[in-house]
């Protein structure tokens, strides 16, 4: 049987691809009290059950974790898990009976438990119950990462389990210092937090705040929690567009468009336009069509004369738009930046056209490498222009933040004399 303090704990996620990197985050925190301490799913595919042996070897008198997910040969993956030091090995609750079954057969010869992941269950209750009764030692209920990053929680799912079953409960799903407390107020007697500790500068530090939370206190700093549509400019004004494109698989970016007002940066949706170069009637009044935050997108045919000046610039301002992006000329950058509008085009003359109202409004427009649809997000920074499709952009938000906050943690390292190809292994993961 599993053997669990009496009160609710912590267990370590190190859901990472390289060992070494891992294993120092696991010697920092551990040490302040973490109870289980996992081999997570990313590891082990990565490097085997060593990761396993290694963890045994590393905190002998720790649970260990082996995050196997198993989804079929149960008995040879418990078996093996538990040779390699495994005391808790987890089958996915999405497995067949029978291969729960052969889990919890192999795992009652070699003297280790059984975990059930719930997650993706169509029912988690009713398979929380059928698990039980199979035979397992723990439930675990489980918002996975890319769900996450949805804006997703998984305490209404853990509250329903928790009072359906008898067995322990351990939640997973992007848990913070000012969440575990939620966690063990819906039911959990186990609180896998992974990024809150492997991402943190300081993983002493971040597992101290963690555990303290789990005692009442309330965290020092502001979680960085994976946040809805609702609040998404929150998570926008804490990254990059290189965060941004990184999220989207080094995506996004718009080509061939310069910044005329250089450390301002904006976020927000698009209201496009398209004008006949130099024409500036329709932009002028796509203005007065705008909602505060909203960027407009001017496609002018990435050609002079300018269409855009000091004056609009000023009226944009005051009808608060975050920004204006124009596929063609601007004028008047002492104007621009002297009013503080975010203005990022293709083209800058001191000549402009005329206002014939040759256009269209809430269109689609093509610039900078990108087809830009009305709603879709646009960033802009010091490093360059992103889109982001409306329907991504809580997922991509939420990736990028996720990104910048491991980008601390290799920051981190490297200020504490390791190299940056030493610390992302690169020499293992090159190709050819």
């Amino acid at each position: 049987m599993l053997r669990l303090p009496e009160h609710p704990v912590v267990q370590l996620a190190l859901d990472a691809v390289n060992l070494e990197p891992a294993l120092r985050v696991a010697r920092e925190a551990v040490p302040a009290g973490i109870a289980l301490v996992e081999a997570g799913t990313p590891l082990i595919k990565s490097v085997g059950l060593e990761a396993v042996r290694r963890l045994r070897a590393e905190f002998p008198e720790r649970l260990i974790v082996a995050d196997m997910k198993t989804m079929d040969a149960g008995r040879l993956e418990v078996e093996y898990a538990a040779k390699a030091g495994a005391d808790l090995v987890m089958v996915l609750g999405q497995a067949t009976d029978a291969t729960i079954e052969e889990c919890v057969r192999a795992a009652r010869h070699h003297g280790v438990a059984v975990g059930c992941d719930l997650v993706a269950c169509p029912d988690p209750v009713a398979r929380a119950r059928q698990a039980e009764a199979l035979g397992v030692d723990l439930l675990s209920v489980h918002v996975p990462i890319d769900q996450q990053m949805l804006g997703l929680e998984p305490f209404a799912v853990l509250a329903e389990v928790a009072a359906a079953v008898s067995l322990p409960v351990a939640c997973a799903g992007g848990l913070t210092a000012a969440s575990v407390g939620r966690a063990v107020a819906a039911g959990a007697r186990i609180c896998i937090v992974g990024g809150a500790i492997t991402k943190a500068a300081d993983a002493r530090r971040a597992a101290e705040e963690v555990l303290a939370a789990l005692q009442g206190a309330v965290p020092s700093a502001p979680a960085r929690q994976r946040l809805g549509r609702e609040r998404i400019r929150e998570v926008l004004a804490r990254v990059s567009t290189p965060n941004l494109s990184d999220a989207m698989h080094r995506g996004g970016a718009l080509r061939g468009l310069v910044n005329r007002n250089p450390g301002i940066r904006f976020a927000g949706p698009a209201r496009t336009v398209i004008a006949a170069p130099g024409d500036w009637s329709k932009p002028v009044q796509a203005i007065d069509r705008c909602q505060s935050g909203e960027v407009l997108v001017i496609d002018a045919a990435d050609r002079p004369p300018a269409l855009w000046g000091g004056l609009a610039s000023l009226t944009a301002v005051q009808r608060q738009l975050a920004g204006v992006v124009i596929w063609g000329a601007c004028r008047d950058l002492s104007d621009i930046r002297r009013c503080g509008l975010a203005l990022w085009s293709s083209q800058c003359c001191p000549d402009a056209g005329e206002p014939h109202g040759v256009g269209a409004f809430d269109l689609p427009v093509s610039i900078g490498g990108q087809t830009i649809q009305p709603g879709d997000w646009l960033v802009g920074d010091d490093d360059g222009l992103v889109r982001i499709p409306a329907a991504d952009l809580v997922a991509v938000a939420n990736r990028a933040a996720d990104i910048a906050e491991r980008e601390e943690r290799l920051a981190a390292e490297i200020q504490r004399g390791r190299s940056l190809a030493e610390v992302a292994e690169l020499a293992r993961w090159e190709r050819g």
